[in-house]
């Protein structure tokens, strides 16, 4: 069975475009064909898209690298290349999404949601798309862009309606076994739970997605014991469930447990503290005579179960009446780049920006026709202007990807 894995990196790299053509018409009856050079293809896209039935980050541990297809080069008599296809990348839901300075880029919360991980390469555009009264016969096309590629990391943080908290050997993984169908490993010793699972629990009406989240220990919020690997969990849980030890198997009384975990959900998250929450006794077979907390409970012997998921019933339909869920066909796409001037270390200036590079991209720079166009449409994006109120000088050089030129005001 697959391990659960709640980390991992991804490499997304999308489909290069294909290059635009250079070809005339060359027929018998026609003396001087004019430019016919097809468009090419556009790189497909890659992105990330939270699916139910994905249950962990298992599938990048050993490969991480995902592609998506290039678009394919224009030709002659007026052929445009085939697209790339995009490539759907499944994730888990609650997967988080975040770029290697640890920037929060998307969080893909429900079924459906979906990000933009690495926009395609545009294709270039054929010869024939330069025609003008000006340009009668034009020698040049857009060579194709490069798609997108990046490292990009994924933190999975389990969707649940109930998450049960509680110090190792608390009865966690024997109460989610006995209210629903998921069997997690159970032993007379701590730390039988490495992972969490979930659970779905239905009473009368009601169906409860209850998780079982690793025990804690004291000092788990600074990462002691995997703590913060285990709180995570816990942040979108709806309800929470503190579970106390009745036999204090530990040395500590149940107040006291209660206590120390809810001191440690308050480091690592105060929010936390403000959920709708449940405090309740296990192993009241053990511990009969027990008074507190009010709630008490035997996964064993089934004892208190039923008053039990009543209440949690309760508290998970009132959680979710105050918070609904997301909308489950949200879009993440990145906002559109500008163009941005900045001085380089070695005292040139550089212009960034997909629509500068895209302003360069032709076959022949060489060529005045495809020179003179280049320079209008830069001239068209404020490049001048830009470069102008940056403070840039006669004489300097100015770098837009692999084209370099010596600025001129005007």
């Amino acid at each position: 069975m697959p391990a659960f894995v709640d980390e991992a990196q991804v490499h997304v790299r999308a489909g290069d475009g294909g290059a635009g053509a250079v070809s005339f018409r060359r027929e018998a009856h026609v003396a001087r064909g004019g430019p016919d050079g097809g468009d090419g293809g556009r790189g497909g896209d890659v992105w990330l898209v939270a699916d139910r039935n994905v249950a962990s980050l298992y599938g990048f541990r050993d490969h991480p690298h995902r592609r998506a297809g290039d678009g394919v080069h224009g030709s002659g008599k007026g052929r445009h290349g085939r697209s790339g296809a995009d490539l759907l990348v499944p994730v888990p839901e609650g997967t988080v999404v975040r770029g290697r300075d640890g920037t929060v880029l998307a969080d893909l919360a429900m079924d459906g949601h979906r990000w933009l991980a690495a926009h395609g390469g545009e294709g270039g555009r054929g010869n024939s798309r330069f025609l003008s009264n000006r340009r009668r016969a034009p020698a040049f096309a857009e060579q194709a862009e490069l798609g997108e590629e990046r490292w990009l990391d994924l933190e999975l943080k389990l969707m649940a309606d109930v998450a049960l908290v509680g110090f190792p050997n608390a009865g966690k993984s024997t109460l989610i076994s006995r209210i629903s169908a998921a069997k997690p490993k159970i032993a007379d010793y701590p730390f039988t739970t490495l992972e969490p699972h979930l659970g779905v629990v239905r009473y009368d009406d009601h169906e409860l997605v209850v998780a079982d989240i690793p025990g804690l220990i004291e000092g788990a919020s600074d990462g002691r014991g995997l703590g913060q690997q285990f709180l995570r969990h816990i942040e979108r849980a709806r309800v929470l469930v503190v579970l106390c030890d009745l036999t204090g198997a530990d040395g500590r009384l149940p107040g006291e447990q209660e206590s120390v975990l809810l001191g440690e959900l308050g480091r690592y998250r105060p929010e936390l503290l403000e959920r709708p929450r449940l405090t309740v006794g296990t192993k009241l077979d053990a511990a009969p005579d027990a008074t507190e907390p009010a709630m008490r409970i035997s996964a064993v012997t089934g004892e208190g179960l039923r008053p039990l998921l009543g209440r949690l019933a309760t508290l998970v339909s009132d959680a979710r009446a105050a918070q609904p869920l997301p909308v489950r066909t949200a879009v993440h796409r990145p906002a559109p780049a500008g163009v941005a001037v900045e001085r380089d270390t070695d005292g040139s200036w550089v212009v960034r920006g997909r629509p500068a590079l895209r302003a360069v991209a032709l076959s022949d720079l060489t060529d005045p026709q495809a020179l003179e166009y280049a320079q209008a449409r830069l001239r068209g994006l404020g490049v001048d202007r830009a470069l102008a109120r940056a403070g840039a000088r006669s004489g300097e050089r100015v770098r837009i990807g692999d084209f370099e030129f010596d600025y001129e005001p005007g």
